[in-house]
C-alpha cells in the first residue's frame, strides 16, 4: 500500500524575542511571537466531562491584540471546536463507522508531531502532525482500534504584519483500506470539511469576493473567500477573520455554510455533502486553506497577493 510523506525542513537558530517561537506543552504545540500567544494546536485528546472527545484542531486562536477569537465546547454545539476539519459520514465496506463532526465513534491519534522554527523574522514557523483516524467500531483480533485514515497536515504561521497575520493550513487524507467513503451532513445543508468556530459579536458582517454576503440556512455560493468582521478585539475596533479556499482544492470554489450566531463557518467539501465520495488509497485528498487575522476592513487587504504568497 502506497504511503505519502512530507519533506520536513527543520531550521535551527537563535530566536530573538520578536521572532516566532514553537513551544511544546502537555496539550500539543503553542505558537508565540515574542511574548504574544498566536495559537495552540491541540494534539492531546480533550473532552467535556468525558464526552465530545476530540484532538487535532486549533484552539485558542488569538487576534493581533491577544483576544481569543475561537470557541471550544460551546454550549449550543459542544462538538464544535476552534479551527477544525471533520465530516459526518465515514464508511468502510458499506458500513458506517463513525461521525467525526459529532465526535461519535471516532478518535484522532496524533502519532508524530514535527515542527520547525523560523530562520529569520520574515519566515513562518510550522507544525506537521501525522494523525491516524480510528473508529471504536473497527478493531483487530486483539480488540484494538486500527488505523483507518492517515492524515498529514501542515500548519504554517507567518509573522504579524502591521494589520494582519497569515496562517496556511494544508490537509492530506489517505485511506489505509479499500472501499472507504467520505461525506458531509446527510441533509440539504450538506456541511463538512474545514470549519472555523469563532466568537460572533453583535453586528458581525460577512463579505466575499462578490460583495456583501447574507448567511443562509443552506450553502451560499459566494466565491473563493469569506470575511467575517466585527468588534472582535479588546479595543472594540473593527477586525476580522478571512477564510480563503485554494484554487487547487477539488470542486473549487466550494460553497459556504455561514452562521451569524451560535455556530461555525464552513468551507463545504465535498459538495453536495450528503453524497459520499470514494476515499483514495493511492494518492491523498489534498485541501488547502488560508486564514487572515486582520484589523480594519478586509477591503484594505490585497487578498489576491496574500493567497499567492
Amino acid at each position: 500500500m502506497k504511503r505519502f510523506t512530507t519533506v520536513l525542513l527543520v531550521f535551527t537558530s537563535f530566536i530573538s524575542m520578536a521572532q516566532m517561537r514553537v513551544i511544546r506543552n502537555d496539550q500539543g504545540i503553542l505558537i508565540m511571537e515574542g511574548e504574544d500567544s498566536v495559537l495552540q494546536y491541540q494534539a492531546k485528546p480533550k473532552s467535556l466531562n468525558g464526552a465530545y472527545t476530540r484532538a487535532n484542531y486549533i484552539h485558542p486562536l488569538y487576534s493581533l491584540d491577544g483576544s481569543v477569537l475561537t470557541e471550544d465546547f460551546p454550549p449550543d454545539h459542544p462538538h464544535q471546536r476552534g479551527i477544525f476539519w471533520a465530516w459526518h459520514q465515514l464508511y468502510l465496506s458499506g458500513k458506517r463507522i463513525g461521525d467525526g463532526w459529532e465526535t461519535k465513534d471516532i478518535n484522532w491519534k496524533v502519532d508524530t508531531l514535527f515542527t520547525f522554527e523560523s530562520a529569520s523574522q520574515d519566515t513562518p514557523v510550522g507544525i506537521y502532525p501525522t494523525v491516524y483516524w480510528q473508529s471504536d467500531l473497527v478493531k483487530n483480533q486483539a480488540g484494538e482500534n486500527i488505523n483507518l485514515i492517515e492524515e498529514q497536515t501542515q500548519i504554517l504561521v507567518y509573522p504579524k504584519q502591521d494589520d494582519y497575520r497569515l496562517i496556511q493550513i494544508t490537509i492530506q487524507l489517505l485511506a489505509l483500506h479499500d472501499d472507504m467513503m467520505l461525506g458531509g451532513a446527510e441533509n440539504e445543508k450538506g456541511y463538512g470539511g474545514f470549519s472555523v468556530r469563532m466568537r460572533l459579536p453583535e453586528g458581525t458582517k460577512f463579505s466575499g469576493s462578490k460583495g456583501t454576503v447574507i448567511p443562509d440556512n443552506l450553502p451560499v455560493h459566494a466565491g473563493n473567500w469569506i470575511d467575517i468582521s466585527g468588534q472582535l478585539e479588546l479595543e472594540n475596533e473593527l477586525s476580522g477573520i478571512t477564510i480563503l479556499q485554494h484554487p487547487d482544492n477539488p470542486g473549487f470554489p466550494g460553497p459556504w455554510i455561514l452562521r451569524e450566531k451560535k455556530s461555525m463557518q464552513n468551507a463545504v467539501f465535498p459538495y453536495p455533502g450528503k453524497k459520499l465520495i470514494p476515499f483514495p488509497t493511492d494518492s491523498p485528498i489534498t485541501l488547502k486553506y488560508r486564514l487572515i487575522i486582520h484589523r480594519g476592513r478586509v477591503s484594505d487587504l490585497d487578498l489576491e497577493a496574500l493567497n499567492n504568497r
